[in-house]
């Protein structure tokens, strides 16, 4: 059998088939879940087909196939560290951001069992292993935040430094898309040896992110979240910093992740932050003005209302919003019906409809929480359907509100 040529001119298109139209939003629909994941860029969905097709070999083999997609997955890593501030060594590929947390946490309390501290609120994938390491005779430090969902900056001081091991935050939530300021945590952390991970899941591809100016020991990342592929994603860890791995079986990743490497996902994940990379500045403002113009419209139009997090401080796609009178569970399959996809709750925790633990955390009264519903949008989303999403979701309310107080 002869080695097929990547051809030099050609552009490879993904497959094609009568069933694409499937895949893309039904008319009328308005998407505003992209915290939860978003569409793959057509750049990207070219990348891994291209890559899918002509580098298919295991990048471990000597042979000039396997040569050839490791350059490919090289290329991608390479790209990926210089896009978030990092060396290309620094970089561990994952299956998304939730082994990346689960490495991290993970790794870092390889030990005898003392303290991690984290901040109230965080995703599952931190919460969740947190607790079962608390299983393991792990104990757990909360850093509380205050009613924006932000860090009480002067509580660092006070944390039981002598027994920490590990320090795990989230930069921007998930929820309430609010960010953190990181940097006197992360100075509190270099100076008595601590590790800090920094869950950035929601943040890359959104914000500007580097690694080595957030001091952070390790960061991770999910490459759906940024329009990216599913089942790839990234650990970021300081050179020279050591971590027990998670899984075992094979030296891939400087024996830290074994199994044989995704190259075409790599590559897709690579060429989706360029993207988003790409007059991030932009974008940033394009997002956050289809965001306010939907926050002033329900603000207008639904009273009561309360807003989830702070004017600034927060992610440009993200509006956390409590409608109280309405539940919240019924207002989301209302929406469904109206063509508005949104979401409530912590989207990971396996379909949970339970209300964020961040919004009780802040304060939030239950009838605010109960009530709060996520709108979250991306460059998929266009400023003219704002105002068509707003008068859907008011209606919803308006109606939702008459039958719970005929």
């Amino acid at each position: 059998m002869t080695v097929q040529d990547e051809p030099a001119n050609e552009i490879v298109d993904p497959v094609v088939s009568e069933s694409d139209n499937e895949a893309m939003p039904e008319p009328g629909r308005i998407f505003l879940d992209a915290n939860s994941t978003t569409r793959p860029y057509p750049e990207v969905i070219e990348t891994v087909a291209h890559h899918l097709r002509f580098a298919y070999a295991n990048p471990g083999s000597r042979h000039a196939e396997g040569r050839k997609a490791r350059r490919v997955f090289e290329e991608a890593r390479e790209k990926i560290a210089d896009l978030l501030g990092a060396s290309p060594s620094e970089v561990i590929f994952t299956s998304g951001g939730t082994e990346a947390s689960n490495m991290a946490i993970f790794g870092f309390a390889s030990s005898v069992p003392e303290v991690i501290a984290l901040t109230a609120g965080e995703h599952p994938a931190t919460i969740e292993s947190c607790h079962a390491l608390v299983q393991r005779g792990w104990k757990l430090v909360n850093m509380d935040v205050d009613s924006d969902g932000r860090l009480l900056q002067g509580q660092f001081a006070a944390l039981p430094w002598d027994q920490l091991k590990l320090v795990t935050l989230i930069l921007a939530h998930n929820e309430t898309g609010v960010i953190q300021d990181t940097g006197v945590l992360a100075q509190h952390c270099v100076q008595r040896g601590v590790p800090l991970h920094i869950d950035a899941v929601q943040a890359v591809g959104k914000i500007p992110i580097n690694f080595r100016e957030l001091q952070a020991t390790s960061l991770s990342l999910g490459a759906h979240k940024f329009h990216g592929p599913r089942g790839i994603g990234a650990l970021l860890l300081r050179d020279g910093v050591k971590l027990a791995p998670l899984q075992y079986g094979g030296h891939q990743e400087s024996g830290r992740r074994p199994g044989t490497e995704m190259v075409a996902l790599a590559a897709g994940m690579a060429r989706a932050l360029e993207i988003c990379h790409d007059d991030m500045n932009s974008r940033i403002a394009t997002l956050q003005s289809m965001r306010d113009d939907l926050e002033q419209r329900l603000l207008a139009t639904c009273e009561p209302t309360v807003i989830n997090s702070p004017a600034e401080h927060r992610l440009p796609n993200t509006l956390n919003i409590s409608f109280p009178g309405v539940d919240g569970e019924a207002m989301l399959v209302a929406l469904d019906l109206e063509g508005i996809a949104c979401s409530l709750g912590s989207t990971c925790a396996s379909g949970s409809a339970e209300p964020a633990p961040v919004l009780m955390a802040m304060g939030r009264s239950e009838d605010v929480y109960k009530s709060a519903v996520r709108f979250t949008l991306s460059s998929d989303n266009r400023p003219e359907e704002i105002p068509a999403a707003a008068r859907r979701i008011a209606a919803v309310v308006k109606r939702l509100r008459d039958i719970a107080s005929p």
